[in-house]
């Protein structure tokens, strides 16, 4: 692949030379209604009822984050991301394409949570809805071992072997498109031993060494300018932003049928921040909307983009922790620290 965002009629050629491996990462978040209203639900559901033909769902909620983690999406650890990543037939030398059903930001969180262990991964521009848009065909069919696999993690659900002496199918072409579906069978997993890219991520501690004046960073939030200002509720403890952090909502980098804006336009854009010297940090309020801000940057070309996997809801959580209310200016700036 020749970026990390793919056209749909790229994937569609992809897919017929059966050299992708392609995931769906659709997490169902609920919008906050009052402040800490945190709600989210596997998007496996709706995965089941239509996805692009041969993909697979890999649940960001359950099995790619940490469940010890005092934040929800926390990263998993190395160990944990592989073999789960194994389990969804990721493998070495095959790259994988992300999308969603829910605006982008889901198929960026996975593929900045690939691209940080080294995998070769790219996401769909305009996810699940550009791909239909384009009539591109659409499957509803579930292979036995998703059918498994789901069963042993959903309560009450239950899933009958294929009859004695049939084996479960495997890769097989669905009538009438001639896309190749999921194997069911085993696949090989990942290299477990893989550098892990740690300059992608940051924590609090780095935050708080920048608000100190001791580290130089370009700090910028990814939510929408009215959270960021603290004018509506949040899913986390207290409102606002981190004092110093601009604002570059995530939503100003696509256009209305939810692609990436063009590239070119999006440099002239964002020119004076391309331009900066120093590594940009990026945070949201849980590291989810900012991995689109941090696709799109290393689309750009921007390879020290950093992003802070527990953002404002583990920032907000510590009252020690400064928050501030107000928008930015027209730049996008916010007051100095």
């Amino acid at each position: 692949m020749t970026g990390p965002i793919l056209a749909a009629d790229d994937l569609l050629v992809r897919l017929e030379q059966g050299d992708v491996i392609v995931l769906d990462a659709t997490v169902d978040l609920a919008a906050a209604v009052y402040d800490g209203d945190h709600r989210s639900t596997s998007g496996r559901p709706g995965w089941e009822q239509a996805h692009i033909p041969g993909s697979r769902h890999a649940d960001l909620l359950h099995d790619l984050s940490d469940p010890a983690a005092p934040y929800h999406f926390a990263r998993p650890t190395p160990e944990i991301l592989t073999a789960r990543l194994a389990d969804l037939g990721v493998r070495d030398g095959v790259p994988v394409v992300v999308y969603d059903r829910s605006g982008g930001i889901w198929a960026a969180r996975l593929w900045w949570l690939l691209d940080s262990i080294g995998i070769e991964a790219a996401v769909l521009d305009g996810g699940f809805a550009a791909w239909q848009a384009a009539g591109l065909p659409v499957s509803a069919e579930v292979p036995f071992a998703e059918v498994a696999s789901a069963a042993e993690t959903t309560p009450g659900l239950t899933t009958s072997p294929p009859s004695q002496g049939v084996p479960p199918p495997a890769a097989s072409v669905t009538e009438g498109h001639g896309l190749p579906q999921a194997s069911c069978g085993q696949v090989a997993g990942v290299d477990n031993a893989r550098a892990v890219r740690e300059e992608r991520w940051i924590g609090r501690e780095h935050l708080q060494r920048w608000l100190r004046g001791e580290i130089e960073a370009t700090v910028l939030c990814a939510l929408n300018p009215e959270a960021y200002a603290g004018e509506v509720p949040t899913r986390y403890s207290r409102r606002g932003h981190i004092p110093g952090s601009g604002n570059l909502p995530t939503r100003s980098l696509l256009g209305p049928d939810g692609r990436f804006r063009p590239l070119d336009e999006l440099r002239t854009d964002l020119a004076d921040l391309l331009a900066d010297p120093a590594p940009i940090w990026l945070y949201c309020g849980g590291g989810i909307s900012a991995a689109t801000l941090g696709l799109a940057l290393t689309a750009l070309g921007r390879d020290d983009v950093s992003l802070y996997d527990g953002s404002l809801e583990e920032w907000s959580a510590d009252e020690s922790l400064p928050l501030v209310l107000g928008r930015a200016d027209e730049s996008g700036r916010a007051d100095e620290r």
